[in-house]
């Protein structure tokens, strides 16, 4: 049952790794298009709506997959004056205090954006609801808790081989 937890998992953050990438794709290709329309004709009407909602979906879709290769920046130099115990002690009160917060902002970025659903709230130029990109970035941090949970339990290897 573990293995095809675990599999669903990592299956999960490739799709949203994935989807981070195209969204980098995205933002370029606006950026590029609006630069060259700019100096052939008009900018390219709603590029910042375009490049702001598709950064959003990078960021989020992007932070399971860093979490689960392991690689945010991290410093270890105190960390590893501890003895084995107190590391132990340090790492798992840290993960845990991890998980909380990611289980946390899931629940708050889905209240709010709840609210900017009932508010009909849009982007500036071209009026593209707003509220499901924070529904994104609350499956990002629920998806990202999960992660931090499954390193929590296996410490000393990376969920996904980069």
């Amino acid at each position: 049952m573990y293995a095809g937890y675990n599999a669903c998992v990592r299956a999960v953050v490739m799709v949203m790794a994935y989807i981070a990438g195209a969204a980098v794709c995205v933002m370029m290709l606006t950026t590029c298009l609006d630069v060259i329309l700019r100096r052939v004709y008009a900018p390219l009407p709603g590029a910042l709506d375009i490049v702001t909602l598709a950064s959003a979906i990078c960021i989020s879709c992007a932070l399971p997959y860093t979490t689960a290769v392991k690689g945010h920046v991290s410093i270890e130099f105190f960390f590893h004056k501890l003895s084995r115990r107190n590391r132990i002690i340090v790492d798992t009160s840290w993960r845990l205090l991890a998980i909380a917060l990611f289980v946390f902002m899931c629940r708050r970025c889905i209240l709010y954006g709840n609210s900017m659903h009932r508010s009909g709230e849009v982007t500036l130029t071209l009026q593209v609801p707003v509220f499901w990109t924070l529904y994104v970035l609350a499956f990002a941090c629920g998806v990202n808790a999960l992660v931090v949970l499954h390193n929590m339990l296996h410490p000393n290897r990376e969920m996904i081989k980069p």
